[in-house]
């Protein structure tokens, strides 16, 4: 089922079972414009994502999608508006937070293992709690045969699920992915896609998933904001309300994307006339 709402500002609280549940992640008005170019990335921006939610922001080339993700992830300011995360101003990384990059930034002098467990050591977690969460976590991707390998040894696919793996061991209520899957083939793309499904109905974080992807959006999402050309702001809202496990080859899926895809051409259209425009208007 395909449900379209209008982008308003957040409700607030999610109700569940008569109880009262604030949301993971509180996005009020956040905004930012890069000072050397004067150029705003992004509009005031305002969304919630409740806990346990698989939201993908989705838009066109430089709309503000990572500019988002990066002040969410607390490596950005925002000028205005906050943000909050699990109940508490982003002021910086962490706070039950944690980010795959598109980049799997393994270390290369690190074996699988050692590259999972790096965050607990700089936490000081014991060693017997590192080994248990690691190796639960390398089990969870699918990668506990080659814990003893080191980056260069492993594909694409394994190198970015051991960054994901990298990121769950944290236990973060929270995870960020920013274009995880953009550098790999089709074929390890769409498998990752499933993988991801996988991990994140037995794990169960809040996910903000950053893609160009549209058909990845609507497989893995509950809720997708699409962007519009930069400054950014949310132009359209989808609510997917399809069962899991899905299948990318579900046709609510594929109209889902066709729907998107249908509006994001209209927008790029309308924001090269607009550019058109002022160009007229700096020429007189």
């Amino acid at each position: 089922m395909l449900v379209f709402r209008a982008s308003f500002p957040p409700t607030g609280v999610v109700f569940r079972g008569g109880q009262v549940e604030q949301p993971a992640l509180r996005v009020s008005g956040a905004c930012k414009t890069y000072d050397r170019s004067d150029h705003a990335a992004l509009l005031p921006t305002s969304f919630d994502v409740a806990r346990g939610e698989f939201v993908s922001l989705v838009g066109p080339s430089g709309c503000g999608k990572s500019t988002l993700l990066g002040m969410i992830a607390g490596l950005l300011a925002p000028d205005e508006g906050t943000i909050e995360a699990l109940g508490k101003p982003v002021t910086g990384p962490g706070d039950g937070r944690a980010i795959v990059f598109q980049d799997a930034a393994l270390f290369p002098w690190l074996t699988v293992f050692h590259n999972v467990e790096y965050g607990l050591r700089a936490h000081k977690v014991p060693k017997a709690e590192r080994r248990e969460r690691v190796e639960n976590a390398l089990r969870l991707v699918h990668l506990d045969h080659v814990a003893g390998k080191h980056p260069y040894e492993l594909s694409g696919g394994m190198r970015q699920r051991a960054s994901i793996a990298r990121a769950l061991v944290m236990e973060p209520e929270i995870l960020l992915m920013d274009e995880p899957f953009s550098a790999l083939d089709a074929q390890t793309r769409t498998i990752l896609s499933d993988e991801l499904q996988r991990i994140w109905l037995e794990t169960r974080p809040a996910v903000v998933f950053v893609t160009h992807n549209l058909i990845e959006a609507a497989f893995l999402s509950d809720t997708v904001h699409l962007l519009s050309s930069g400054p950014g702001r949310i132009i359209k809202t989808y609510d997917i309300d399809i069962p899991r496990p899905r299948d990318e080859a579900d046709p609510a899926l594929l109209e889902i994307r066709h729907d998107m895809l249908d509006r994001l051409r209209a927008e790029v259209d309308d924001a090269a006339e607009r550019r058109a425009q002022v160009a007229e208007v700096s020429a007189l």
